[in-house]
């Protein structure tokens, strides 16, 4: 693992207790959607687990073996504790099981902090059996390169582990190359709360100050975008993209 990665790792640990009680990460009819297009799986994975509560929902609807996997020691043992799953420290990008081993697999709101989704795409179509479903999901950059830069942007300057939010288009070529067919896009967009937002990763003062301004001076299509809410000059919360994949391996 790289060190950018262990740093990554260790800044998720850290925060693993705020993840588990996080009602943006415990809670949501996404959260219940993953888990529903793996019932029936018996062997699943959850990709880059954070504190659980997909695994924990995995688990939920009836599949006997589910495995929850991250990169964080601090969150394996937190997805352990809370719910009835195993638990693995892996690197989303060199996953440490063989070929064929599951029949069902997720990751949900991850994958932003993944420097080669390429690969991490490619690992999950490896550990997937043929027939195999992949429950993805992420926040997602606009296909219009501006307002995608302007997202990308306020991500990295609120948490330096974000590395890029990418279109849906791209996650079709990733998958497609991989041999996952997919099955079913859904699209919606997660409201966030400026100050957990900011909170959560402990942005400094003057990159709130920084973040907001951003969020003032952006241009018109991208407050209408994001529906960024203002309190006079203050951000209250936006709208962040996101979008459910379903795909199966060939």
């Amino acid at each position: 693992m790289s060190d950018e990665k262990r740093r990554t790792a260790a800044q998720f640990g850290s925060a693993a207790e705020s993840y588990f009680d996080s009602e943006v990460h415990r809670l949501g009819e996404d959260r219940e959607t993953l888990a529903s297009w793996c019932r029936g799986a018996t062997r699943a994975l959850d990709v880059a687990t954070g504190a659980g509560h997909t695994a924990g929902a995995i688990a939920d609807v009836g599949v006997s073996s589910v495995v929850a996997a991250d990169a964080a020691p601090e969150m394996v043992a937190t997805a352990v504790r809370e719910y009835p799953v195993a638990g693995v420290v892996a690197d989303a990008e060199r996953l440490p099981f063989a070929d064929h081993s599951f029949d069902a697999a997720a990751c949900r709101i991850a994958a932003h902090h993944f420097p080669d989704p390429e690969s991490f795409v490619a690992e999950v179509a490896r550990v997937l059996e043929p027939g195999g479903v992949f429950a993805f999901e992420d926040n997602v950059a606009p296909e219009d390169a501006s307002l995608a830069e302007f997202l990308n942007g306020v991500e990295v300057l609120r948490d330096p582990t974000h590395v890029e939010l990418h279109p849906i288009s791209r996650w079709r070529e990733w998958f497609e190359a991989a041999g996952l067919s997919v099955e079913a896009v859904e699209t919606a967009a997660i409201r966030l709360q400026f100050d957990p937002w900011t909170e959560r990763t402990n942005v400094s003062p003057a990159d709130r100050a920084e973040l907001e301004r951003r969020f003032r001076e952006a241009s018109d299509e991208a407050k209408a975008l994001f529906d960024v809410e203002f309190d006079g000059d203050s951000v209250v919360s936006f709208a962040n993209p996101k979008a459910l994949i379903r795909a199966r391996k060939e």
